[in-house]
């Protein structure tokens, strides 16, 4: 991360004028990430057999001032990269102080916060499936979740608890029966045992549907996450609910510093829905990863995975296995 302090006579001089007035800015924090990523896939669908490249980058802008009250105010914005454009990922102002935080603007749903994966413990997450299957989760995680402008409010941490909630308007008009409306909220406690870190998190979404005999879009995730020494593992449980969908999904996921650059990691993840039963998927996988210089990773991910269509009619069934090979830069 590169730290950049810039004061009014910086500014002065690049834009030519005399600033007669003392001028207070924040300071500027910046970081960028990219990666590019081989995949090979095997599947027993024509169309998603094959290789491809893909790359995505990130650079985030921070900016934090103290106010003569207290009170921290930031902003940051994140600009992405991938194959399909180049845009202003997210952009939110922080209020932080004594109360808690504020954040509002364009951000993840507070549950984002203090849900725990079964990857949050591996490096590359691509729980790989068949392109055709809609009518199933392929991860533990929470499956509802955006950038849309929001508030959201963040309680102040009490010894290792901590919470948040958020609301966003997704009001289309002013017709009540168009309004999509998004609550989440989720919680965290944080303990140390004998020098084991353990992380109890959960999350919970819910977003109205516009139809008005749809029920609500629902999501939710219970996780923990160890920490001992060289060794991390999680564990996560997510549902999902929705019209003529009720997934569930759980994923268990553990690694190994070996301390020579080198970290070994497996994870799993089993789902089905009650909703088309018979219907389920499997997926197992190994990541190795690799340091090859300070902000230059490498990662190498095999898994297969195994998908049963069931009773629905909405997707074909599906079976294989797929390699990623990534390399990561962090600036």
């Amino acid at each position: 991360m590169r730290k950049l302090l810039i004061n009014s006579s910086a500014l002065a001089t690049v834009a030519g004028l005399t600033l007669s007035a003392s001028v207070v800015l924040a300071d500027v924090s910046i970081k960028a990430t990219s990666e590019l990523s081989y995949f090979s896939r095997e599947s027993l669908i024509t169309t998603s057999k094959g290789d491809w490249t893909a790359q995505a980058s990130e650079i985030i802008f921070n900016f934090s001032n103290k106010t003569d009250s207290g009170l921290t105010v930031g902003y940051t914005a994140e600009l992405t990269s991938n194959a399909a454009a180049v845009a202003i990922d997210e952009s939110f102002i922080t209020i932080t102080g004594g109360f808690g935080k504020f954040v509002l603007g364009e951000s993840d749903d507070a549950a984002d916060s203090y849900a725990v994966a079964a990857g949050d413990v591996i490096a590359e997450e691509t729980y790989s499936g068949s392109p055709d299957s809609a009518t199933v989760g392929t991860s533990a995680d929470m499956l509802l979740n955006n950038d849309n402008a929001k508030i959201a409010y963040h309680i102040p941490a009490m010894g290792g608890f901590k919470a948040g909630v958020s609301f966003e308007d997704g009001s289309a008009s002013a017709t009540a029966s168009t309004e999509t409306d998004t609550t989440s909220y989720g919680a965290s406690y944080g303990m140390e045992m004998d020098g084991t870190a353990i992380i109890i998190g959960m999350g919970s979404t819910s977003q109205e549907t516009a139809a008005a005999a749809s029920p609500n879009l629902e999501s939710k995730n219970y996780g923990v996450k160890i920490v001992r020494g060289n060794i991390s593992a999680a564990f996560a449980k997510g549902t999902y609910d929705a019209l003529d969908e009720d997934r569930s999904m759980e994923g268990i996921g553990a690694s190994y510093n070996m301390q020579n650059g080198f970290i070994l990691g497996a994870y799993k993840t089993s789902a089905s829905d009650a909703d088309d039963p018979l219907e389920s998927y499997d997926n197992m996988g190994f990541e190795v990863q690799y340091t090859i210089a300070t902000g230059l990773t490498a990662v190498v991910n095999y898994e297969n995975f195994d998908y049963d269509a069931g009773t629905s009619d909405e997707t074909t069934s599906d079976d294989g296995n797929l390699t990623k090979v990534t390399i990561k830069a962090a600036f």
